[in-house]
């Protein structure tokens, strides 16, 4: 093959290899990258495929060997509810920034919700103990607390005094989801069910008291500045219609729907006073994590694929 041979045809691959290249992308599509406006350039710890990741700036996330079911990260403490298997049961593993265990306290239940305070110190999570459905019924959950500095337990919240409608309450069908804490590690908002219905409760935690505040209101996240819950509604106070993500303003208890309409059963996290982050799961069984402008207006913007139980990382844990 003479010189001008081979220049016609190392140009001829040439274009092919671009044209595949292109249809490639057309037809695949790029990874999503993370959403610009107050998650631009944030490090995030999330779950990949059940194993406790960190995503970067730039460049590739970083997966650990670490599996869990929940996980949620602050301050330098990392959280997370292990799965169960066929031959094991769950526990709730707590570990410092650089994936040490701490803690391990043995749960039985299926994972489901998972919170750390903003300090550090208090772990509260959820577990389902019958069922797997916030949207079915006959379900039953467990709601707990471990106070990390002083290692006091509470397994479920239960055992808590109940004030319903400014008036001492108990009941058989008793149910607490979704904890989420303020900054004194003491007070915390969460979900209550009885009755066929569903009440935001604010709880004290040393004084072992839960009052309830408003209804419909869902796995409670309290924002940065301590000023408003965000939270799922059920449509029209059904759960079998689904869930609206919503924020409530704490001063006068008026809700917010927010820009996502597709039908939201995660407990909500701020990333920072403006955005607001949850999963969403493909039918096919992926997840991936959203995040909507808090304010009310504007549209959801897909964060990262393949990743659910997005929190900020602890102190050291991504770098």
């Amino acid at each position: 093959m003479n010189l001008r041979s081979r220049v016609i045809a190392l140009t001829a691959s040439a274009v092919f290899l671009a044209a595949v290249a292109v249809l490639y992308t057309i037809f695949h599509g790029a990874q999503p990258a993370p959403a610009n406006g107050g998650a631009a350039g944030r490090r995030l710890q999330v779950l990949t495929n059940g194993r406790l990741s960190y995503t970067l700036p730039t460049g590739p996330r970083r997966v650990t060997p670490v599996e869990c079911d929940r996980a949620y990260a602050a301050a330098g403490t990392v959280a997370c509810l292990r799965p169960v298997g066929a031959l094991s049961a769950g526990a709730l593993v707590v570990m410092d920034a650089r994936l040490q265990e701490r803690r391990r306290i043995p749960l039985t239940g299926f994972p489901n919700r998972l919170r750390v305070s903003a300090s550090g110190r208090m772990v509260a999570w959820t577990l389902f103990i019958d069922g797997h459905s916030y949207a079915t019924t006959g379900f039953s959950t467990q709601a707990g607390i471990l106070d990390t500095r002083t290692g006091r337990l509470v397994k479920t919240l239960e055992d808590f005094t109940i004030t319903k409608d400014g008036v001492p309450y108990r009941n058989m069908d008793v149910n607490f989801w979704g904890v989420t804490f303020t900054a004194d590690d003491n007070r915390f908002y969460a979900t209550l069910s009885t009755g066929g219905h569903r009440y935001l409760v604010q709880g004290d935690f040393a004084a072992r008291t839960i009052r309830t505040l408003a209804s419909n209101v869902e796995c409670p996240s309290l924002s940065p500045d301590g000023t408003r819950l965000a939270y799922k509604a059920a449509v029209g106070g059904d759960p079998k219609r689904g869930w609206r993500l919503s924020t409530l303003d704490l001063a006068t208890l008026r809700p917010t729907p927010l820009a996502e309409i597709r039908s939201v059963d995660d407990q909500p996290v701020w990333l920072d006073e403006r955005t607001i982050a949850y999963a969403l799961q493909l039918s096919d069984g992926t997840n991936q994590t959203w995040a909507v402008p808090a304010s009310g207006p504007g549209g959801p913007r897909l964060l990262l694929s393949n990743a659910n139980s997005v929190s900020p990382p602890p102190d050291d844990a991504s770098s």
